[in-house]
């Protein structure tokens, strides 16, 4: 079992306490790169060219889930950064510069900020080059790879957590209510009304979430917002939403990944690991069953969310790639249902339908 270095980790972490990825491109012209991203790239242009005297070639790098879009700067001798283009009217700079000031301090591998103008939304910030988790990850070194992020698990977890944002029951309410709107009423055009249980399953799973102790929560840690650098270590994206909340979030959301699986006695053993060495931090005994509850109905809590996300993403922003991740996320939502019988009535629901036909009528 993939157990003994992760205890290892562990014990740092107990000493202690996404994102877009950038895949490689053509470099473009002006011209195109302009035709490409309508007028902010020129806006963007002329803002580089102020940060550096030097010449330079500007590449998309990626666009990501939100209003972001990134472009890779590449500087003589190779050199290379990453700039952010964050429109103001969608997205808020200077959350994101805020944040990732904080978490560097406080030891998380984020990307150094190097200059940024917040009325136009731009940032240039430090390049983590092009390999996330998803390109990195196989059988052979999901180990190792696992237990560095641990490492920036156990450096999150150790950070004040009155810096941040709580995650409450009306931020839970909030994000379950995009299931209900996106994933039911427009994806299935169905009624969470239909379901008579929906309510309690509902209150009982941000009952749960609320029990938790709390942890500074990245709120989307998984294998397209870790990067595995040249160096071995690991970079962390898309981390500006932050919040202080329950402590098997980020763990349920790297283990049971909405765009990568494995085996579920690799995913107990490591939850097993984080769980022992977790305990002698926590603030009151907290059981093993007890804990796994938590684990479990939290990733219900997520992969309900990340279906209503997956869904508006499709209807409403044109991106249907997202699509893909539907099936295995509804697969992690039915395996607990089964486990729990205060969760079994969402299964005749659940299963009823028609995602798959749906998926291949938008894909």
């Amino acid at each position: 079992m993939p157990v003994k270095s992760l205890e290892c980790v562990m014990q740092f972490y107990l000493e202690n306490a996404g994102r877009a990825h950038y895949p490689k491109h053509r470099a473009l012209p002006h011209g195109e790169l302009t035709r490409l991203n309508d007028d902010r790239s020129t806006l963007l242009r002329n803002w580089l060219a102020a940060q550096t005297s030097a010449p330079h070639q500007i590449l998309p790098a990626s666009a990501d889930a939100s209003f972001r879009r990134y472009f890779r700067v590449i500087l003589p001798h190779g050199a290379t950064r990453i700039a952010m283009d964050a429109p103001p009217a969608h997205e808020d700079a200077g959350r994101f510069v805020k944040m990732a000031n904080r978490l560097r301090h406080g030891g998380v591998s984020v990307p150094e900020i190097y200059a940024c103008d917040l009325a136009q939304g731009f940032v240039l910030m430090e390049d983590f080059g092009s390999r996330h988790y998803a390109d990195a990850l196989d059988a052979s070194n999901a180990e190792m790879w696992y237990a560095r992020a641990f490492e920036q698990l156990a450096h999150l977890h150790a950070l004040p957590g009155e810096d941040f944002p709580p995650y409450d029951a009306v931020l839970l309410q909030r994000e379950l209510a995009i299931f209900e709107e996106w994933y039911l009423r427009h994806f299935l055009q169905l009624a969470a009304e239909d379901n008579v249980f929906w309510p309690a399953i509902r209150d009982a799973l941000i009952a749960s979430a609320l029990a938790q102790p709390r942890v500074v929560v990245h709120r989307d840690f998984h294998c397209r917002n870790l990067m595995a650098l040249p160096d071995g270590t690991v970079g962390v994206l898309d981390f500006q939403d932050a919040v202080y909340g329950p402590v098997t979030y980020d763990l349920v959301s790297l283990l049971r990944d909405c765009y990568i699986d494995w085996p579920v006695a690799w995913i107990t053993a490591w939850s097993e690991a984080f769980y022992r060495r977790w305990r002698g931090s926590a603030p009151d005994a907290v059981s093993w069953p007890q804990f796994k509850q938590w684990f479990d109905w939290m990733g219900v809590q997520r992969h309900l969310k990340a279906l209503g996300i997956f869904a508006r993403l499709a209807l409403r922003d044109g991106k249907p790639g997202y699509l893909s991740a539907m099936p295995r996320t509804m697969a992690y939502v039915r395996a607990v249902c089964a486990e729990y019988a205060e969760l079994a009535p969402l299964l005749p629901w659940l299963e009823q339908t028609p995602h798959r036909e749906r998926i291949a009528d938008l894909a």
